[in-house]
């Protein structure tokens, strides 16, 4: 069974009077324990896509089933379930709350969980030796540089252990040495069984994932 599977999926925005029909019709078949690049240029439909697969949107028509479930016309309340306990975000501005420490900004995922905190915290704390900031705990996110906070978003999109991880552009804010650490770290979190979708506009940042899907003007090409 696929992790993913979009059939004939389609998205429209009202803009004004005008309909823009932004995805026209994917098809996409993404499987558990793959490495997967989604590549366009700006414009292409690539973040309306990776919304669609996170579950932060829903599509105009189409079928889109996540581990075998239909969440396509689910309600709102279980979408964000369904983000909360399957689904690990990395965006390309970090997103760090910048007055919590590093360990807090990893917790963030668990606060509606009703887990034993002392274990949560030693999750926490593990993910954060994996990703190499074991001694920047108690760091506020402005005494990091830019790769050092990627890497905490990293350990905090995984810290719910997400059957799927979105990464949108997790290397744009960042230089060309510090982008291959950080494309590293997700090779190494796929090879231990994360299933990681990479969305880029960046041949060289795409040519690390196993798979690549190109995108163009709504449509797979």
């Amino acid at each position: 069974m696929s992790l993913c599977e979009l059939t004939d999926i389609k998205k429209t925005y009202k803009i004004g009077e005008d309909n823009v029909e932004v995805l026209k019709g994917i098809s996409l078949k993404i499987e558990k324990g793959e490495f997967v690049a989604i590549m366009g240029t700006s414009g292409s439909g690539k973040t309306t896509l990776m919304n669609l697969l996170g579950c932060l949107d829903v599509p105009t028509s189409g079928s889109y089933k996540l581990s075998g479930t239909e969440v396509s016309s689910l309600p709102d309340d279980e979408l964000s379930r369904i983000r909360n306990e399957h689904i690990g975000f990395i965006f390309q501005s970090f997103h760090l709350l910048p007055y919590a420490t590093v360990l807090e900004n990893v917790l963030l995922p668990t606060l509606y969980l009703e887990h034993h905190q002392d274990g949560l915290k030693a999750r926490a704390l593990h993910l954060l030796e994996l990703v190499g900031l074991q001694d920047r705990a108690k760091f506020k996110p402005s005494q990091l540089s830019g790769g050092q906070q990627q890497r905490v978003a990293i350990a905090r999109a995984l810290m719910n252990d997400p059957e799927l991880l979105l990464a949108d552009e997790p290397t744009g804010q960042l230089d060309s040495r510090t982008a291959s650490e950080i494309i590293k770290t997700l090779s190494d979190m796929n090879s231990k069984g994360t299933t990681v979708v990479l969305i880029t506009h960046d041949e060289n940042i795409a040519s690390n994932a196993k798979r690549i899907v190109k995108i163009s003007d709504g449509l797979l090409v």
